[in-house]
């Protein structure tokens, strides 16, 4: 038989129980609410072991779709999903590579080409000496032919001159009334006829005309090779250049493509500009030059009195006086061409360009070297240099000035011809090319 105290604990330790299972129950329904919440499926309370595996693997939930309408547990920030919006954009630091990569290409493919040019004209250079070689064995088989014959024809005459000396013996003796000439019979006089040369002398004569003409067209082709070599070579330092037309003169039209100048005898309507010359007829190119190589050419046929040269920047453009004309300052270097006369000119100093052709100039060459301070005019038919400024050029210059200090320009000047000549009409930037 129970007792009352045994009954009481076997009741309270009943209602325990009761009270941790529910305890448990609602723990467990709190956390099914919370994978539910999650998108997990929780196993039930005697599921086995394999169950839960499976929910490990992912058989027991799905997983999150961004593209879906499901809230996300953790929304994304504006800035994060302005950098996912922007993913996949070329940025401006991408478009500018992409140019940077495009300008190398065709750098590279320019250079290409450069040395693709230079190797051709190396090649025509050796064609160039092998042609001169083969030349100059031919004509020096012909000398040794020659020189051959005409010891033969030498040999000849001194036979000849021996029996005239013999026979002019022969007839002094006979008019003295010599005994010996008396006694012997050979003493009398010998009839000789005049030499006259034969064939073989004027072969000789003629190789030596052929000579001479083989020589002559040698050097004249040698001569024409070299200066296209060279101005070839000149060609690869060219840049394009147009007149800047806010330094024109009123007086001077520049035509729509900006590389021809003509002289017009009425000023141009149109305000004055700051940086335009208006009392002397000159202009300046629109590109500077800072550093390296320029070359370019003027096509100076239908001008008759003309300057042309470089000028820095704070050249002076108002009034008449040194400041603004070419080469009559330390801010500018020019050739001048003025009463048929050739003149290089700077700071007011000038020398005679010497050695000129009789023929009148078509194109003049202007080549600037700005880092070595050198400044060369050169005849661009021919590529005779006519003038070249440089730091170790003749005293004449300030040798101190040939330092450029600025930037270059480009300079053109219109001169007035004498009375009974045209005034000068026009002059032309030429386009150049290095093919």
């Amino acid at each position: 038989m129970n007792t009352p105290c045994t009954f009481f604990t076997e009741t309270a330790e009943t209602q325990h129980r009761i009270t941790a299972e529910m305890a448990g129950k609602e723990a467990l329904s709190v956390g099914d609410g919370q994978l539910a919440q999650s998108g997990l499926v929780a196993p039930p309370a005697g599921s086995p072991a394999g169950s839960h595996s499976a929910l490990q693997e992912g058989r027991g939930f799905s997983p999150l779709d961004s593209s879906s309408d499901r809230v996300q547990p953790f929304p994304r920030s504006p800035k994060l999903q302005k950098k996912i919006a922007n993913f996949g954009q070329p940025s401006k630091v991408n478009l500018s590579m992409d140019q940077l990569s495009r300008r190398v290409e065709e750098l590279q493919a320019e250079r290409t080409r450069t040395e693709a040019h230079i190797q051709s004209l190396k090649k025509r250079k050796a064609d160039l000496s092998q042609d001169e070689q083969a030349v100059q064995d031919s004509l020096e088989l012909d000398l040794r032919q020659a020189r051959t014959r005409l010891d033969q024809v030498l040999k000849t005459w001194q036979l000849h001159q021996d029996q005239v000396t013999k026979s002019i013996s022969s007839m002094q003796r006979a008019l003295n009334n010599s005994p010996l000439a008396d006694k012997d019979d050979k003493g009398q006089p010998e009839n000789l006829s005049p030499k006259k040369p034969d064939v073989t002398e004027k072969e000789i004569r003629l190789n030596e005309e052929r000579f001479k003409r083989l020589l002559k067209t040698l050097s004249s082709i040698s001569k024409q090779l070299k200066a296209q070599l060279q101005r070839k070579t000149l060609l690869l330092d060219s840049s394009p250049m147009v007149i800047d037309r806010q330094t024109c003169h009123s007086q001077i039209t520049v035509t729509s493509e900006g590389r021809g100048l003509s002289f017009s005898g009425s000023a141009c309507s149109g305000p004055a500009h700051p940086l335009q010359f208006d009392k002397v007829c000159c202009a300046l190119g629109s590109a500077p030059v800072t550093a390296g190589q320029r070359y370019w050419e003027v096509d100076v046929r239908c001008c008759s009195a003309w300057a042309l040269g470089t000028a820095y920047a704070s050249m002076e453009r108002k009034g008449r006086d040194k400041g603004s004309k070419l080469g009559r300052n330390r801010n500018s270097w020019c050739l001048e061409l003025r009463n048929g006369n050739l003149s290089a000119w700077h700071n007011d100093r000038h020398v005679a360009c010497k050695g000129v052709g009789q023929m009148p100039l078509g194109k003049v060459g202007i080549w600037l070297n700005y880092d070595k301070g050198q400044l060369l005019f050169y005849d661009a038919d021919t590529m005779a240099v006519l003038q070249r400024f440089s730091a170790a050029v003749t005293p004449v210059f300030d040798r101190a000035h040939h330092q450029f200090t600025q930037p270059v320009y480009l300079a053109v000047r219109f001169l007035r011809p004498p009375e009974n000549q045209m005034w000068p009409n026009h002059l032309e930037l030429c386009p150049l090319s290095t093919a």
